[in-house]
């Protein structure tokens, strides 16, 4: 197989820090990526979440990023914002503590990566493999032992994008994680050991 990126020149992917907001804002657009989630989604209750959807959403991610957090990951081409995932340590996301789907596999201290968006017209170009890489090193740099994802694996051989923001379990086999657990058929729990 080839790898679709290999043919596109200036690939990097940078932290999310107060520098590159305005690259953040213009990769997510007016709507905030999916909505108005602005990436909040995972780091909040679902009122919260609901409450602030749109610029409620995206003011908070603007504080986290201020306050010295970086919550995740841009990917670029030369100049251009084309992708994001989202990666920190586990209990950043307080969503997945209150998943019975997602609750913790065991005891071990994980980061995790909860999300991802790509522009359309750099789809099914690796571009989440790559954030997934990147990821795996971003985390271990900050001393991570274990990086593990949510994806879904649909049933059908096709999801709407909107659907698959925790990633495709492909991307994640071919990124060098392995499946530890499922509690249901489409959302296993895939984790990456970071030597």
């Amino acid at each position: 197989m080839t790898n679709k990126l290999s043919k596109i020149p200036g690939f990097a992917v940078h932290p999310l820090t107060p520098d590159r907001w305005t690259d953040f804002t213009q990769l997510f657009g007016k709507r905030g990526a999916c909505g108005g989630c602005w990436c909040m989604y995972w780091r909040q209750t679902r009122s919260e979440f609901e409450k602030a959807k749109g610029d409620g959403n995206r003011r908070k991610m603007k504080q986290l990023i201020d306050s010295g957090h970086v919550p995740g990951l841009l990917a670029y081409i030369g100049d251009e914002p084309v992708g994001w995932c989202s990666v920190a340590p586990r209990e950043s996301f307080g969503s997945l503590e209150r998943s019975r789907i997602l609750k913790p596999v065991d005891e071990s201290p994980v980061w995790s990566v909860v999300c991802f968006f790509v522009t359309k017209e750099y789809r099914l170009k690796k571009i989440t493999v790559r954030l997934l890489k990147a990821a795996s090193a971003y985390a271990k740099k900050q001393g991570a032992k274990i990086l593990e994802g949510y994806p879904v694996e649909p049933q059908k051989d096709q999801m709407p994008d909107v659907f698959a923001y925790t990633g495709l379990a492909a991307a994640f086999r071919e990124a060098g994680f392995s499946e530890v657990a499922r509690r249901s058929p489409t959302r296993p729990i895939m984790r990456r050991k970071l030597r």
